[in-house]
């Protein structure tokens, strides 16, 4: 991958995930782009509203000030068009965000720009420009609308699933295709074998590279493990990530019981999750990215 931006926790955002553009997004859908280019040239001067993820990139960037360097960089990745987004920047002049690099590709999927950013996380509301980051390589979710906002607090808390997140869908799979005693089975006979990496693990260990630059017992960012895996699942999850040299604050092991009350007790910033389900019943406590990888996501052949 790229490092364009040197050795920053880099997260690429699109210009809906970061403001409310859904007046804007009506006019599109309805007229057409054309009339969605005037109409943001006659309102460019008028800040746009915050979007569903604009209050963690608020607290992602707050981090820079808290280490005294610049260690995280927000990069706008936009389908926009640089005169169609002159509104977007003017808004964040106006919330006095620092984001000062941008890519507009006028139509087009942004996601082939990620690594020349050196990007280790992209979120977006398009569904199939976050899949083409992902089979790209890049942690990527897409953002779903609703969700307490926790912008009260400084601390940044950000809450993962486990398996086709954090890990690869290996055991999702002997889940779905076996039943839950063929998982717990293959789970106790793997339980000293590290499971592979997902596609938020990279992005995790940078996050976690930037948790040690804080002194002990002072960092504002919190992490989370929320998984629907209990014992005698847990052991291998735990193995897994002490052979990755990865560490998270907290780890809940659930047995299936629904997560959104603890990823409120948790008072999460945001939550990733592979599953649809777990999406929907989440985003109503908590800013929700859903990650469309592994088998839970996998298309048929008259969804291609």
């Amino acid at each position: 991958m790229s490092k364009g931006l040197g050795d920053k926790l880099v997260v690429a955002i699109s210009s809906r995930a970061l403001f409310d553009l859904s007046e804007s997004h009506r006019v599109y859908l309805d007229h057409g782009v054309e009339s969605y280019r005037q109409y943001q040239i006659e309102h460019e001067d008028e800040h746009l509203e915050p979007g569903d993820a604009f209050p963690l990139v608020e607290k992602l960037l707050g981090l820079n000030a808290s280490l005294g360097q610049p260690r995280v960089e927000v990069v706008l990745v936009s389908r926009n068009s640089a005169d169609t987004g002159l509104r977007v920047f003017n808004s964040i002049e106006h919330y006095g965000l620092g984001i000062s690099r941008a890519a507009f590709v006028g139509g087009r999927s942004p996601y082939p720009y990620l690594a020349a950013f050196g990007c280790h996380l992209f979120l977006s509301t398009d569904a199939e420009d976050v899949r083409s980051a992902l089979e790209a390589g890049f942690a990527a979710a897409t953002i779903l609308s609703g969700g307490a906002r926790r912008a009260a607090s400084t601390e940044l808390r950000i809450a993962f699933d486990g398996d086709a997140v954090v890990f690869s869908d290996e055991s999702e799979r002997v889940y779905q295709l076996g039943g839950l005693e063929a998982f717990q089975a293959s789970e106790r006979e793997s339980a000293r074998e590290p499971l592979r990496g997902g596609p938020f693990k990279a992005f995790l260990a940078a996050l976690n590279v930037l948790q040690n630059e804080f002194p002990a017992g002072a960092c504002p960012i919190r992490t989370a493990l929320v998984t629907a895996r209990s014992a005698p699942a847990h052991e291998r999850v735990i193995r897994t990530l002490r052979e990755w040299d990865i560490r998270l604050d907290e780890s809940l092991f659930l047995g299936g019981l629904d997560k959104s009350a603890f990823l409120e007790a948790f008072a999460a910033d945001v939550f990733f999750d592979d599953q649809t389900g777990h999406c929907e019943r989440a985003r109503g406590v908590v800013a929700t990215g859903h990650v469309p990888h592994g088998i839970s996501n996998e298309r048929t052949s008259d969804q291609a």
